[in-house]
């Protein structure tokens, strides 16, 4: 299992919509992502930014690759526009954050 950090950023005044949408997530988009080996995914926002945490079966690379992969990933990504402005790099990967410290 590998633990990842990754940042993200919404459109100013989205901010309530960005949240009753992941409040409301499609049960498949849900499936999809547990399918894929992402657990314990959870989001957190400060101001446009947000900032997810995820662990990855076997590890990043393959877990965020296999879901990707999906028509399900694909529509729920359609179905942002307009409210995330920035989710990859200039090379289309995400922008992920280096972890400094665990405790467990």
């Amino acid at each position: 299992m590998e633990r990842v950090c990754f940042v993200l950023e919404i459109a100013p005044g989205t901010e309530q919509e960005y949240r009753q949408r992941h409040d409301d997530i499609w049960p498949e988009m849900a499936q999809a992502i547990r399918d894929s080996g992402i657990s314990n995914l959870t989001g957190s926002r400060r101001g446009t930014d947000v900032y997810y945490y995820a662990e990855c079966e076997p590890d990043v690379a393959p877990a965020f690759r296999r879901l990707g992969e999906t028509d399900m990933n694909t529509r729920w990504g359609e179905s942002f526009e307009g409210v995330i402005t920035r989710i990859t790099d200039e090379s289309g990967n995400l922008q992920y954050a280096a972890e400094v410290f665990h405790l467990d």
